[in-house]
């Protein structure tokens, strides 16, 4: 796979570096079959140079992503100081592994506690498929400097 194109101060190594320290959801715009930008979040993992998630077969992401595998992606803090990555992808859908990646989801995000929410969510994981998002362009900011306070 290529290395995606980058802007921003964040060299690779150090957006890849943020991947896996952010334990927040992405933000992921995908385009609806009337054409309209849809945005939506969805917990991530990053392997091997590709972000990983999963919904419903039967989502509507699946099926947008399905006509159109070209999407967006914001992974970034709504507080200051500001900082993050946004850009472009090509997905692509497999329901293989989907349920194993929804429970590495679940750990990551929930923990391993077993709880009725964790519970609920895995009961479905023969439902999912995985979404895989192979960066095409990385942007990266960080006002974290700028916005010290003096």
């Amino acid at each position: 796979m290529d290395s995606p194109k980058l802007s921003g101060p964040w060299s690779l190594p150090e957006i890849e570096q943020n991947f896996a320290q952010s334990i927040i959801p992405m933000r992921l715009s995908v385009i609806s079959r009337a054409g309209w930008p849809v945005v939506l979040s969805l917990w991530f993992l990053y392997e091997n140079g590709v972000l990983k998630c999963a919904s419903r077969r039967q989502s509507k992401v699946i099926s947008f992503l399905k006509d159109n595998p070209r999407c967006g992606l914001e992974i970034a803090g709504e507080t200051p100081p500001y900082h993050g990555i946004r850009g472009q992808g090509i997905a692509t859908i497999s329901e293989d592994g989907a349920a194993a990646l929804l429970e590495r989801l679940a750990n990551r995000y929930l923990g391993t506690e077993d709880t009725p929410f964790r519970q609920w969510l895995l009961a479905g994981a023969h439902d999912e498929a995985a979404i895989s998002v192979a960066p095409v362009r990385l942007m990266s900011w960080d006002y974290r400097n700028r916005m010290k306070s003096e």
